[in-house]
């Protein structure tokens, strides 16, 4: 098959490219590069059944374009990270919305089948028990540029879904929760490469808030899998996913094992929420995903461990020095 992928220089787009190519279908990426980087595709840049295209899904005619050439079209192109939405809200709120409704308009007018790659922040402030993918949404003021991801999010998930009810067209959503490793990049506020960085660099880990807040981390390696097991499922048509790792930690636990895993000689500091992101930041205290319906459903489970996730982010950062 041929997919596009949008946003495929990214962080997880550039680790799908490489599984759907080393499986023998084709791809075609359309990215800005704003987030993403060239240097994630180096290794199959040459590829034959690769095709790069540097564009924005804004735009509408070159979405139509590419759309209509594939045969399924996999949406993972967003404005991410923490620092990146508290800083440029009303950007990020024209790419999550805008972008995914341009996407869609393109899919709905070729009838092609959908993959939508959403967030566990959808949930916002639900720290309730493993979260599954009926549990309630608690967001606070839509004046905090800290939901504005969440509500955009949201949307994009309602707006795939009625679109695909209304044009007849297969849809299929994934929410996936802390997804880490190698290639992601610590400067949008992706925590655990930030404490990797700065472990080698034997620099404080500095954690924000307390450090009780608690978080499961992914491989990208086992989030790619799920994706592959959703986009590859009949039974996955018109359904959402969450994708993730269920084995809880605190932020401070986290920072442990880094400084654990890495050998380093860092020690760990703590800096308020306001001090990092500014007047009035708002977190979720805890974020677990119940994936129960991936593993009844799709036969999937995460395989790697936080070890693995360190070592193999520790080892790319060496290779990097």
């Amino acid at each position: 098959m041929k997919f596009l992928i949008t946003g495929g220089a990214g962080f997880i787009g550039s680790h799908l490219t490489d599984a759907l190519l080393e499986r023998g279908d084709s791809v075609v990426i359309v990215d800005n590069l704003e987030t993403g980087s060239a240097k994630n595709l180096a290794g199959v840049i040459d590829h034959p059944n690769l095709e790069f295209v540097t564009g924005s899904i804004l735009d509408a005619e070159l979405m139509d374009s590419l759309v209509g050439r594939v045969d399924h079209v996999l949406h993972l192109a967003a404005a991410l990270g923490v620092f990146n939405i508290v800083n440029k809200p009303l950007e990020s709120l024209v790419t999550n919305i805008r972008g995914t409704e341009v996407v869609l308009e393109a899919v709905a007018k070729h009838k092609k089948p959908m993959l939508l790659t959403s967030t566990s922040e959808i949930y916002g402030k639900n720290s309730s028990g493993p979260l599954n993918e009926e549990s309630d949404r608690i967001v606070g003021s839509p004046l905090k540029s800290r939901w504005s991801y969440s509500e955009a999010k949201a949307i994009d998930e309602s707006f795939a879904y009625f679109s695909a009810q209304e044009h007849g067209f297969p849809i299929r959503i994934v929410r996936l929760f802390n997804t880490v490793g190698p290639r992601q990049v610590g400067h949008y506020g992706m925590v655990v490469p930030r404490f990797v960085a700065a472990a080698l660099a034997g620099e404080p880990l500095m954690v924000y808030g307390t450090g009780a807040q608690s978080r499961c981390f992914c491989h990208v390696a086992d989030a790619v899998a799920g994706i592959l097991n959703v986009i590859d499922s009949e039974a996955a048509i018109g359904e959402v996913f969450n994708v993730g790792n269920n084995k809880e930690m605190t932020i401070a636990q986290l920072a442990q094992a880094v400084i654990h895993e890495t050998g380093s000689t860092s020690k760990i500091e703590y800096m308020e929420y306001e001090k990092a992101y500014g007047k009035g930041f708002e977190d979720m205290e805890r974020r677990v995903p119940d994936i129960s319906k991936m593993e009844r459903v799709l036969a999937w489970t995460p395989k790697r461990s936080l070890a693995e996730i360190i070592g193999d982010i520790a080892t790319e950062m060496g290779k990097g020095a």
